[in-house]
């Protein structure tokens, strides 16, 4: 692991405790609803969180490739702390949607600068691998997210939850102090760089890996959704484990994914992903006890984890280095098109009933396949 910078090693570290800190809360917002009568809108956490960020995507993609990389994490990262704090005043579905919108634009930044950083620094010939590393430090910061959010929540008040995130969220931000800006030429922050343009939205050289990203995020949205009620309904107490399970597989898939894209190609490594998610979303959807329901989580962790690092590394490879911020924000955009639709079309088909658990999940793997379906006949 010489090869790769202290900058690295920082900028993964904050990746951790980034994604750590609104994944902390994750679990428990559907509980955290049904305090002020929200119960209905379950989904719409999801929903609301993934449409600002979708948002937000054409401006850290111009920001990250003008006002530079630094700044754009900086910025995405501190407003996520800032707006952590102010959970348990908004107690009532409309102005607990409103923040939810806030905190989506606010993540929409972060993770774009980030991608882009690393892009820059890690050698061409193991994009994949840094890739993969970068998503592995992420990951585990969810999953860690997860399983400590459950843990206070458990023991202490939902402020303490609240707060401890916001914590988390600025500590990300602390990681980042001193480390140098990789944009030659960088601009100083003016009004007209958040003027969008029709070319500032998409990158047309990553529409490949943003069509694969959007379909197999649909899977990932639903579980964000479903995970809680369905491990309460399984007999599982703390709503986070199924993540914490989904993370194991994860973060070795990742690690060993990246590094194989870089040998074998980003296209061989995806298609045996999408078989792997398709099935992981069937086999959970139909679990009945929690021995199931936590083996599904580990067989679609295995291929979703595959997947991510092959898909990062193939927008890097793909996108103009002027323009690589805008390719990473195209292909988060998909992200967050996959989840947000997934979460809605998940809680509308749930709808608080147990026996729709098999038909949201077995709608996701069904969408896997047809981008495994999509990368044979599609990709040469």
């Amino acid at each position: 692991m010489k090869k790769y910078s202290l900058n690295f090693w920082l900028l993964s570290l904050s990746s951790f405790l980034f994604f750590g800190s609104f994944n902390m809360v994750l679990p428990e917002l559907p509980a955290f609803m049904r305090t002020f009568g929200g119960e209905k809108f379950i989904g719409l956490h999801v929903t609301f969180f993934t449409l600002t960020a979708l948002i937000s995507r054409p401006f850290s993609g111009k920001l990250t490739d003008t006002w530079g990389r630094i700044p754009v994490m900086v910025f995405g990262a501190a407003v996520t702390a800032i707006v952590s704090v102010f959970y348990p005043f908004f107690l009532s579905i409309h102005a607990f949607l409103f923040i939810r919108l806030i905190h989506g634009f606010s993540t929409g930044f972060k993770p774009t600068g980030t991608a882009a950083y690393v892009a820059d620094i890690v050698p061409v010939n193991r994009r994949g691998e840094g890739m993969g590393i970068l998503s592995f430090f992420g990951m585990t910061g969810m999953g860690i997210g997860n399983y400590v959010g459950g843990v206070i929540a458990n023991y202490y008040p939902v402020d303490v939850l609240f707060y401890s995130s916001a914590i988390v969220a600025l500590l990300s931000v602390i990681v980042l102090i001193g480390m140098k800006e990789t944009v030659e030429n960088k601009q100083q922050f003016s009004v007209n760089l958040l003027k969008i343009k029709k070319s500032d939205i998409y990158e047309p050289t990553v529409l490949v890996p943003s069509i694969v990203m959007m379909l197999v995020t649909f899977s990932f949205g639903t579980a964000l959704t479903l995970a809680p009620d369905f491990s309460e309904y399984v007999g599982i107490g703390n709503k986070g484990l199924f993540f914490s399970y989904f993370t194991l597989t994860s973060l070795i898939s990742r690690i060993v994914g990246g590094r194989l894209s870089d040998e074998f190609g980003r296209k061989a490594i995806l298609v045996v992903a999408m078989l792997i998610v398709a099935a992981g979303s069937v086999y959970t959807g139909f679990s009945n006890n929690a021995f199931n329901f936590l083996t599904g989580a580990l067989i679609f962790g295995a291929g979703y984890g595959l997947s991510s690092p092959a898909l990062f590394a193939w927008a890097a490879d793909l996108a103009p280095d002027q323009f690589r911020g805008r390719g990473f924000s195209t292909l988060f955009m998909a992200l967050e098109i996959g989840i947000g639709i997934g979460a809605f079309l998940a809680g509308q088909v749930y709808g608080g009933s147990p026996e729709n658990f098999a038909l949201a999940f077995s709608g996701c793997g069904g969408l896997a396949f047809l981008a495994f379906i999509y990368l044979l006949v599609s990709v040469k």
